[in-house]
């Protein structure tokens, strides 16, 4: 938590820095905004089965390049298309277990049963945004509406789980989606930005089950997010 308190007071000094030297800088007209981001946000679970439950404290890390593509003359209107890192942890009742097959077993925990249980994910994403703002040749201040669209490649993931009778962590689950998808939406002025991301599939594939019955919750992540250059 540290380490994400220091990169937005970082950014956010940033963002000052900039404001300050938009006086002398020669103006461009063709310039450009929002190029890198930097978010957190809160991980929740949508669609729940009856008895799962979240708890603790769900939390996201998202940076990354979108290059900005104006496309009026004021260049208030543009297309993002980007490349971005996403690492994200959720603490839940859903205890992720293999069999002596080596298959992945899934059960709904008590709470108050164990001290810690969460799966995590790391992701590589492509954001693509349509893009709406303020924005002057001159100023840094303004405001902006971006909504898009954001796919993201799993290429991580392990489960976590601290109780009785023995403590379990696990590598690689191959019953995750690799590929997850969703819309995205980002609202604010100037540095500080309200963002919602809404996952449109299922967060895991119908092989995984609790009682015969598919596991289809999906992720929603509410947070902010900081733009600069």
């Amino acid at each position: 938590m540290k380490k994400a308190l220091f990169l937005i007071l970082t950014l956010v000094s940033c963002q000052f820095i900039i404001g300050q030297d938009n006086s002398i800088m020669q103006t461009d007209e063709l310039y450009r905004e929002d190029q890198f981001y930097f978010g957190v946000t809160y991980n929740l679970l949508g669609k729940m089965t009856q008895n799962m439950s979240q708890n603790g404290f769900s939390s996201g890390f998202h940076l990354g390049f979108i290059r900005d593509m104006p496309i009026n003359k004021s260049r208030t209107i543009a297309f993002g298309l980007g490349l971005g890192y996403s690492a994200n942890s959720i603490n839940q009742n859903l205890l992720i277990s293999k069999n002596q097959q080596g298959e992945f077993n899934y059960e709904i925990l008590e709470n108050g049963t164990f001290s810690k249980n969460k799966f995590s994910m790391h992701l590589v994403e492509i954001p693509l945004e349509f893009r709406w703002r303020t924005s002057t040749t001159d100023s840094y201040k303004f405001w902006r509406i971006y909504s898009g669209f954001k796919l993201g490649y799993v290429f991580a993931s392990t489960s976590k789980f601290d109780g009785s009778p023995q403590n379990i962590k696990l590598k690689s689950i191959n019953h995750l989606e690799e590929f997850q998808y969703g819309f995205t939406l980002s609202v604010g002025y100037n540095t500080w930005n309200a963002y919602l991301y809404y996952a449109l599939n299922p967060l895991f594939k119908e092989e995984a089950k609790i009682d015969g019955e598919s596991i289809n919750i999906n992720t929603i992540k509410i947070g902010l997010m900081f733009y600069i250059l």
